[in-house]
């Protein structure tokens, strides 16, 4: 990982450490032009409740966290800033972002990313 990579994923988790402040609106957290329910659906399609427990998607998985209220997690995978912008990321190349990490790369288009990203964001 290149270091200003790592300083700006640094400063990213330095920044979100807490999470929104109580009275933040949850517009923060919500995915501009997002089809949710095609997010869900996407999530069915992929087989993602194989491995994780997702609401609303078939599976049930145990081998990866669950993801019930995601929306008001302050990181994704344990270390990355968990906003729109990096969970979108984080869908279309997981290994790009946490090199080692078991979640494969699901060869996602950026509209899929941003709907299922909203529709993770929305389990709150």
């Amino acid at each position: 990982m290149t270091r200003p990579r790592l300083l700006s994923i640094s400063l990213g988790l330095l920044l979100s450490a807490c999470g929104p402040a109580p009275d933040e609106p949850l517009r923060r957290w919500q995915v501009d032009a997002a089809d949710m329910e095609r997010g869900r659906h996407l999530m069915t399609q992929f087989q993602c409740g194989s491995c994780h427990a997702v609401p609303g998607v078939p599976g049930g998985g145990q081998r990866a966290p669950a993801l019930e209220r995601f929306g008001r997690r302050a990181y994704i995978a344990g270390q990355l800033p968990n906003s729109p912008e990096v969970l979108q990321r984080w869908l279309l190349d997981p290994q790009g972002l946490l090199p080692g990490t078991t979640m494969p790369r699901l060869g996602l288009s950026e509209r899929d990313a941003r709907d299922i990203a909203g529709y993770l964001l929305s389990l709150r």
